[in-house]
């Protein structure tokens, strides 16, 4: 089967961090059989925060590191297109739910039809819209 991986559980692979993954979700990964994605937008967002300091991802001391790693890991960037545009232009904001890359990566996963794989609760909202949601409730 085919996932789309959001931000946090990028972040939970390349730290090597199981403890942050739930046990459908770590089943999901280990399956060999799975073709793992993520959106070019979870990537910018994974890079700006190594940036800034928010996160830090041991040993990888660049973002170019972290860009092989994830290419290493197997997970194929998807890079956001007209076709997402699209999605994104018609999907219904959450009240309270301000988060554009959020948005961009939902409305992406929804336009291709992949499950994605989330700690994000917010996400959880975007299902009666056809978000198809894999939660890793930690």
């Amino acid at each position: 089967m085919r996932y789309y991986l959001d931000t946090n559980i990028l972040i939970f692979i390349l730290s090597e961090n199981q403890d942050d993954l739930n046990f459908k979700v770590s089943d999901i990964l280990l399956d060999y059989a799975n073709i793992f994605y993520t959106s070019s937008i979870a990537v910018t967002e994974l890079i700006f925060l190594h940036r800034i300091g928010k996160i830090e991802i041991p040993p990888y001391k660049s973002e170019e590191d972290l860009l092989k790693k994830i290419k290493m890991s197997g997970i194929e960037i998807v890079f956001f297109n007209e076709y997402h545009f699209s999605k994104y232009a018609k999907l219904d904001i959450i009240e309270g739910h301000k988060d554009i890359i959020d948005h961009v990566i939902i409305a992406q996963a929804m336009s291709d039809k992949i499950p994605l794989i989330s700690s994000d609760n917010e996400f959880k909202n975007y299902m009666p819209q056809g978000l198809d949601l894999v939660f890793n409730k930690r």
